[in-house]
């Protein structure tokens, strides 16, 4: 597994200063309990760690938010919006209230710089879901 600054280091001057500002709103955000670690040189996670929660289905640690440069945008995965609908409104309505325009799949949100990304509602998005519920949400998902 390759280090948070290590993934970083790997990246272009200009890339690596986009990625730490959405970061940084991330980490001010993120409620108590999920950790900051890497998947390979592929993307930055913020996840509930297997010490906390081991009973996945595929053996990982469950991912809330992540974040990668791909070859021609940026992508923040954002499991909140894509698991609850509520959380999906609120991110679209703060997109449209900022004036900008939600590139988004079921969970990933798609940029090409910060100017796409309003950082305030991406961090009132990140804050919203308490580990605990994230939880409780991942096993109701299973059961269905």
């Amino acid at each position: 597994m390759t280090s948070v600054n290590a993934y970083l280091e790997s990246l272009p001057d200009d890339d690596r200063k986009v990625l730490s500002r959405v970061m940084d709103t991330i980490r001010t955000n993120l409620p108590k309990g999920y950790e900051e670690t890497t998947y390979g040189n592929k993307f930055i996670a913020y996840v509930i760690p297997l010490s906390r929660y081991p009973k996945t289905y595929n053996g990982h640690a469950l991912q809330y938010v992540s974040l990668a440069k791909q070859k021609n945008f940026f992508t923040l995965y954002m499991m909140g919006p894509y698991g609850d609908a509520k959380t999906r409104k609120h991110l679209e309505d703060g997109f449209k209230k900022a004036g900008k325009k939600l590139d988004m799949g079921k969970s990933c949100v798609h940029f090409k710089s910060l100017d796409d990304l309003p950082l305030d509602v991406i961090g009132e998005n990140v804050s919203r879901i308490s580990v605990d519920a994230f939880i409780k949400a991942y096993e109701d998902s299973r059961r269905k």
